[in-house]
């Protein structure tokens, strides 16, 4: 049966095709990004130590001030801590990224290149480009590289520009058509490239069902381009009358690794940034790894400890014994069951 497959292998001439056994190119994921969250890790990989994985398009979206551009500078320093020699292309619309900004996230700014984009067009061709002259390296050659898009939303068209110049006010309807055009394109060469790219997105409310609902703008070429879309709203966190920071609720909108439409909140202080054990509490009372006995924590050793006080220094409680059993946990919340 191998002989027959691969000689149809060979007739096709796609020196991408594989017999699965081999592994899929442009397809399989061979590691992740950590997100800064544990919970958030485990929302888009079925993983706390997962993330966002290494050769898709994953999308972040939500409305103004909800912390895309934060989760977003946060997986670039991510992902570039975790690979010394790795390098971030940066595309950005909105001009909002600064250098202060860039270093206080902790990243090295000469490893992050910052391209300004206005159109789908600038974006499409010059991402395209880039990949083309990275695939055409030897493999041996090709330092890790990750690809952000900051934002999708603020990305005008050709004619678009063109327009306004002239100083016409209708709008381009073709937008759309060319953003899906530019992912179709993208996503194989991504995968094949072994390059993560996320994208950020504006969202808006569709009034056309009973109950409003939110909805990514762009049309739907990022829809079926992305291999997890994670839809952001928050609300304020308190200290007494102090507002010390905010909860951010992820909701998995999309997914091709875990299930949809799970959610989780995380935690962003204003002093601290990102809580990376925030959530892993409330996953570790409902798999029974901890109990919940009146208003405190039972743990495994069989003492009990206030909520507050675990949270409050979370290396203590949350040992590696504990962590082993909190991912076990996480594959069974948020991944797939496999079929038998």
């Amino acid at each position: 049966m191998n002989d027959f497959l691969k000689d149809i292998i060979k007739t096709t001439g796609n020196e991408y095709a594989a017999l699965v056994s081999d592994g899929v190119e442009a397809g399989d994921v061979d590691s992740f990004i950590d997100t800064g969250s544990y919970v958030f890790n485990a929302l888009l990989s079925g993983s706390i130590y997962g993330g966002l994985p290494s050769n898709k398009i994953t999308a972040i979206a939500g409305e103004s001030a909800t912390g895309k551009t934060f989760f977003l500078m946060g997986m670039v320093k991510n992902f570039l801590d975790q690979n010394p020699d790795a390098g971030c292309l940066y595309f950005e619309s909105e001009s909002a990224i600064t250098q202060q900004m860039v270093i206080d996230r902790g990243i090295d700014p000469n490893r992050m290149v910052m391209i300004p984009v206005t159109t789908v067009q600038e974006f499409r061709t010059q991402a395209i480009k880039v990949l083309d002259g990275y695939l055409a390296k030897d493999e041996s050659d090709r330092k890790p590289m990750m690809m952000c898009l900051d934002s999708l939303g603020m990305l005008s068209t050709t004619k678009e520009v063109e327009d306004t110049s002239d100083g016409k006010e209708t709008r381009d309807m073709t937008r759309a058509q060319v953003l899906k055009a530019a992912f179709r394109v993208l996503t194989l060469k991504l995968g094949r490239a072994g390059v993560p790219m996320v994208v950020t997105n504006h969202t808006y409310d569709s009034m056309g069902s009973m109950f409003p609902t939110k909805e990514m703008g762009g049309g739907s070429g990022l829809k079926y381009a992305a291999s997890s879309i994670v839809f952001l709203s928050k609300r304020k966190e308190k200290d007494g009358t102090d507002v010390v920071g905010n909860i951010i609720h992820c909701k998995n909108h999309k997914s091709r690794l875990t299930i949809e439409n799970k959610m989780v909140d995380v935690r962003l202080n204003y002093e601290k940034g990102l809580d990376k054990y925030y959530g892993l509490l409330e996953l570790a009372i409902k798999y029974k790894i901890f109990k919940q006995v009146s208003t405190r924590i039972e743990l495994p050793d069989g003492t009990t400890q206030f909520g507050k006080t675990i949270m409050n220094n979370p290396e203590k409680y949350f040992t590696e014994d504990v962590m082993t059993l909190l991912d076990e946990a996480a594959e069974k919340e948020y991944k797939y069951g496999k079929l038998h």
